[in-house]
């Protein structure tokens, strides 16, 4: 007897840090034109966001999410609003940990910490461009407090789709807290990949690792996520000091590869957004 016919899988490609800088817009707008980049998740805050938008709007086939930045990055309120999350210079730290219980425990925090959400919610409603999928520099949506915050909020903002972190790589130990993200997402009505591609590779995703993982797609909806720029001049420095080692070239290069492009076409995956993979139809409301 021959099985039921496997479905085709479905593939978002999305380029995280839309924003950071003109060297990252520049490789979004030339890896969606000519490669196979689908999606972008937009940093509001950083110093390149105006560019980033002037971009997309001239892209109308790239899908735009929202990148919240909540550590490591440039909060889009001053800090004499938010004196509990950021520097002199209004900027989150990177001790995900400390925030992560200062967060859940202090109220005061907490509540700072829904404003500057809102106020990241608000730069990208403000922009005009539909709302894609909503997701975090660093995965700090995987914090509770962090997550019931975004699904709060995001409902005003036509919140529908977010990335869960789901790689097959992941630890025993953060694959039940996972479920618990998945979970709560289902019950709110939102959206979600079943796998990612691009934790254990952050920062390197070249060709040999899109090919490697284009020939073990599974069945579901997958997102593969990258961090593409263009090459900086001789002797300038990483984009952040925490992407000191990153290969942006290489990324841009693997999401210009003919290989790779063969390699999407062969597995018949759908490609697209969070909207396009779905379906806008098919959607929470």
């Amino acid at each position: 007897m021959v099985g039921p016919a496997r479905a085709r899988p479905r593939l978002i490609v999305t380029a995280d840090d839309f924003g950071l800088h003109g060297r990252v817009n520049a490789a979004v707008e030339e890896a969606h034109r000519h490669g196979v980049l689908t999606a972008a998740s937009l940093m509001v805050g950083e110093p390149a966001a105006r560019d980033a938008v002037e971009r997309a709007r001239r892209l109308p086939t790239l899908r735009v999410g929202l990148h919240l930045v909540l550590a490591d990055g440039a909060a889009v309120l001053p800090r004499e609003a938010i004196p509990a999350l950021v520097d002199a210079r209004g900027r989150f730290g990177d001790d995900m940990v400390r925030d992560g219980f200062r967060f859940f425990f202090l109220p005061h925090v907490r509540a700072q910490l829904a404003k500057e959400i809102r106020a990241q919610f608000d730069a990208f409603a403000a922009t005009g461009l539909p709302l894609d999928h909503v997701n975090t520099h660093k995965h700090f949506h995987l914090h509770p407090t962090v997550l019931g915050l975004i699904l709060e909020i995001g409902r005003d903002y036509g919140l529908r789709a977010m990335r869960l972190p789901c790689e097959a790589s992941a630890p025993a130990w953060l694959r039940p807290w996972i479920g618990l993200v998945r979970a709560r997402l289902r019950r709110a009505g939102v959206a979600h990949n079943d796998y990612v591609v691009g934790i254990e590779h952050t920062g390197a995703m070249d060709e040999s690792v899109l090919l490697d993982a284009l020939a073990r797609l599974p069945s579901g909806v997958g997102e593969i996520y990258c961090h593409p720029a263009m090459a900086g001049a001789p002797g300038e420095g990483p984009l952040t000091p925490a992407m000191h080692a990153y290969r942006h070239a290489d990324e841009l290069a693997a999401l210009l590869s003919p290989r790779v492009r063969a390699a999407m076409e062969a597995a018949g995956a759908v490609r697209g957004g969070f909207a396009d993979v779905f379906g806008a139809a098919a959607l929470p409301s």
